[in-house]
């Protein structure tokens, strides 16, 4: 299937691996020109490497941090315009809610979330003046069923949700749409690690420990197994799209069937 995304421009962040490098990915082998923003030129460099070597030809890089205002606006400096904003970079750990202190709560919120709020603010009204454009926030399951002991993460996801609908009513009537993807537990750098800090049995082998993390953690998942990356970037890819034209102020889950109710 044809995207027509050849020649839009587009940035994603959280980039350099996981699921945003695999939405560059995608991104480009459909046509699209991809920015990927990052802190250190090295893994900038790698992530274009590796898009490269799969065929994606229309990658390029920005030093600049998105998660700070200094690197929204060196961004923007250097991209002043953007097609397709997918907003993906964000942090996660398990810990505690007691142990979770005020400044971790601030940290998660800047990164996870007024991140996202700083790309959209500046990159949305060109996309209104040019009458198409398309912003995604990458949520989580999590923004729906937070688990205990990531409370802290779930907030953010779950405020993503409030900001990726409210801006999509901001952008009514016109050919800006503003959605939210909301993966689940998805084969990442340092997933097994993650997986093991829940198990039981921390020295078993990592299809053990992921087997024991659906059964115990995420007993309502269909799938029963981790997300591959490559399947969340495909229903980016398409929402990116002009042929997305009317999915907009959604909520679209490719979580496995982890969340067990109609959201």
């Amino acid at each position: 299937m044809d995207l027509k995304l050849n020649g839009k421009t587009a940035i994603v962040t959280g980039a350099t691996g996981g699921i945003g490098l695999e939405i560059a990915r995608a991104l480009s082998l459909e046509g699209a020109k991809v920015t990927l923003p990052g802190r250190t030129r090295d893994r900038i460099d790698a992530a274009i490497a590796n898009i490269a070597a799969s065929g994606g030809e229309t990658v390029t890089g920005a030093l600049a941090d998105p998660t700070t205002e200094d690197g929204v606006s060196a961004l923007t400096a250097a991209l002043p315009q953007v097609d397709i904003l997918v907003n993906n970079l964000g942090i996660y750990e398990i810990k505690p809610f007691q142990a979770i202190s005020d400044d971790e709560w601030r940290r998660y919120f800047e990164i996870n979330v007024l991140g996202g709020i700083r790309l959209s603010r500046a990159y949305m009204p060109g996309m209104l003046a040019r009458n198409w454009g398309r912003i995604i926030f990458i949520s989580s399951e999590s923004g729906l069923m937070t688990p205990g002991g990531m409370v802290h993460y779930g907030m953010t996801k779950t405020a993503q949700l409030a900001v990726a609908r409210g801006l999509a009513s901001e952008a009514k009537g016109t050919g800006v749409t503003v959605n939210s993807v909301l993966p689940g537990p998805t084969r990442s750098d340092g997933i097994v690690d993650f997986l093991r800090s829940l198990s039981s049995n921390p020295d078993a082998s990592a299809a053990e420990v992921e087997a024991e993390f659906f059964e115990k953690h995420r007993p309502t998942s269909l799938l029963q197994r981790l997300i591959e990356p490559q399947e969340i970037a495909n229903l980016v890819a398409y929402v990116s799209s002009p042929l997305s034209s009317a999915t907009n102020g959604a909520a679209l889950r490719v979580d496995g069937g982890v969340v067990p109710t109609i959201a």
